[in-house]
C-alpha cells in the first residue's frame, strides 16, 4: 500500500522545491494536506504525480485537480495572509480551498458541477469552508469582495467578472492563454484599473466557462 505521507513528502521536495516554491507556509500546508483525500477514490494513487488528476465529470465536462508544482506556484504568487477573504474557483472535490485555508484565508469555494460540489462540501465540511454551487464565470458575488481569487482551471479570455469581485489591492492567479502559449498571470487590481503579468509557463486543462468566443484571438 502507498505511503501517503511519504508521497506528500517527496511532492514537497522533489516537484515544489524544485520548481522554485520557496514559501516556506505554502510548502508546510502541502505537506499538512492530504491530497489523497481530495481526489476520487479510484484515482488516490495517483494524487501525488506532477500531473493534472481527473476528479470527474458532469455535462459533458471534465474537471481537473492541477499538477502540484502549478498549483503551488499560483499560491505563492498570492502571498495568501492570515483574515484574507479568497475565492477558490473550479475548486473540483475542494483541494485549493483546504490549501487556502491552512495558509489563513477565509475561503469561499466555487463549483459548477453540483456533484462535485455536493462532494467538496463533504470534504471542506470539518474546515468550516463554504462551498457555493453556481456558474464559475459569475463568481461569488454576495460574498464578495475578494482579496484573493484562485482559478482551478486554465481561461482562455479575461475573467473580467471575477475581476470586479476583487478588493482595490486584490489579487487573482489563473492560468490564461490557449495551450502551449498559456502562462500563468497575476492580476493586481488598483482602483478601476487592472494590471497583469505573466509568471511562468504552465500548461492546465481548460475550463469551459471560460473559452474564447468563435473569432477571438487571444
Amino acid at each position: 500500500m502507498l505511503d501517503y505521507a511519504q508521497a506528500r513528502r517527496l511532492m514537497v521536495d522533489c516537484q515544489l522545491r524544485t520548481f522554485d516554491v520557496t514559501d516556506i507556509p505554502v510548502l508546510d500546508a502541502f505537506d499538512a494536506i492530504p491530497r489523497e483525500r481530495f481526489v476520487p477514490a479510484d484515482r488516490e494513487m495517483f494524487a501525488y504525480i506532477d500531473q493534472p488528476v481527473a476528479l470527474g465529470s458532469e455535462d459533458g465536462e471534465i474537471r481537473y485537480a492541477p499538477a502540484p508544482m502549478v498549483l503551488a506556484r499560483l499560491l505563492q504568487a498570492l502571498v495568501v495572509k492570515p483574515g484574507a477573504r479568497a475565492l477558490d474557483v473550479a475548486t473540483g472535490l475542494g483541494y485549493g480551498a483546504a490549501l487556502l485555508h491552512r495558509l489563513g484565508a477565509e475561503v469561499t469555494a466555487l463549483e459548477s458541477l453540483p456533484g462535485l460540489a455536493a462532494a467538496a462540501a463533504e470534504r471542506l465540511a470539518p474546515l468550516g469552508v463554504a462551498v457555493e454551487t453556481g456558474p464559475i464565470e459569475a463568481g461569488a458575488p454576495k460574498r464578495a469582495p475578494f482579496d484573493l481569487i484562485l482559478i482551478e482551471g486554465r481561461v482562455a479570455t479575461r475573467p473580467q467578472t471575477l475581476l470586479d469581485q476583487l478588493t482595490d489591492g486584490g489579487r487573482l492567479a489563473c492560468v490564461q492563454g490557449e495551450g502551449r502559449t498559456a502562462k500563468a498571470t497575476l492580476w493586481v487590481r488598483a482602483g478601476d484599473a487592472f494590471g497583469s503579468r505573466p509568471l511562468f509557463d504552465a500548461a492546465l486543462p481548460p475550463l469551459r466557462a471560460f473559452a474564447a468566443e468563435a473569432g477571438f484571438a487571444f
